[in-house]
């Protein structure tokens, strides 16, 4: 039985979000500055009065705007290896390895920046579906290079890295509302299944 496992990243396999525990440890200078000015939006957030894509578009560039992709790289392998072994869950992972590799196909899909979960895919043996940041001339524009990989748009990239392939079985795993559709949408679909 050939099967597609999808698997949501931040709160489903790790115990908290990975945006403001990495730009934090990115620049934490740069981080509780920008936090502060961003405080309005993110209650006009928590109201519903403002799109979540373009918050968090903001508050990403004006920590990583203008940084090369290496340090960024470097950074993310850095953080990677300082904090997998606290944040990911430990029923996640006890999951994941006893999954039976010669049948299946696993996907990380995540609204979190490609940046910095490539390192946690790779560790995991997961393909990487992700809000993608933009480089020009190796620098990070603050930009997004299409979609924030959240809610429907996350069924959007799993039909599209596995088109014209068959599964037998897809299911997923998530752990908020963004996350519904692509639980509907799979064959069976389980919500805080790790917590």
């Amino acid at each position: 039985m050939k099967k597609l496992y999808c698997f949501d990243f931040d709160g489903t396999l790790t115990y908290k979000d990975t945006m403001f525990l990495f730009l934090k440890f990115y620049n934490s200078t740069k981080f509780y500055v920008q936090f502060a000015k961003h405080i309005p939006l993110f209650v006009l957030l928590k109201l519903n009065l403002m799109d979540a894509e373009k918050v968090k578009k903001s508050f990403i560039s004006s920590v990583l705007k203008g940084e090369s992709r290496k340090n960024i790289e470097l950074k993310s392998q850095i953080f990677f290896d300082l904090f997998h072994g606290k944040i990911l869950r430990e029923h996640a992972l006890e999951f994941i390895k006893n999954i039976d590799r010669t049948q299946t196909e696993s996907f990380l899909v995540t609204a979190s920046l490609d940046i910095w979960v490539k390192p946690f895919a790779d560790y995991l043996k997961m393909n990487l579906l992700a809000t993608q940041g933009e480089f020009i001339d190796e620098k990070f524009t603050g930009n997004f290079l299409g979609k924030n990989c959240n809610g429907d748009e996350k069924v959007n990239r799993i039909k599209m890295a596995i088109s014209g392939r068959k599964f037998d079985k897809i299911i997923a795993f998530g752990d908020t509302e963004a996350d519904r559709p692509m639980l509907n949408w799979s064959d069976e679909g389980h919500y805080k299944f790790f917590h």
